[in-house]
């Protein structure tokens, strides 16, 4: 089932370091369907970071992964990028979607 209303933050690496970019919590569908609505996707390092310890501590069950952090390198800007994590109290899997 989807995991609605999970805190999600995008960052970039800039020369001065990782910079927030934008936060959202997913739908009910468990999806974002613009994270960066307003700043542009550029070629370059972003990190996600998917806030599921206090996603499964509102839901009052214990987790293994407090929180899910990727690092994903965009080379192509212009393209679509849809990022799923596939989660569970003790294990998370992600891959790049289409």
């Amino acid at each position: 089932m989807p995991a609605v209303d999970l805190l999600v933050e995008c960052h970039r690496l800039e020369p001065s370091g990782w910079v927030l970019l934008a936060a959202a919590r997913t739908d009910a569908e468990g999806r974002i369907n613009s994270l960066l609505s307003g700043a542009s996707l550029m070629t370059g390092d972003y990190r996600m970071h998917f806030m599921t310890g206090a996603w499964y501590a509102r839901r009052r069950t214990d987790c293994f992964f407090p929180s899910v952090t990727l690092d994903l390198r965009i080379t192509d800007a212009a393209r679509h990028h849809h990022v799923p994590l596939l989660l569970s109290p003790f294990a998370y899997s992600t891959y790049r979607g289409s």
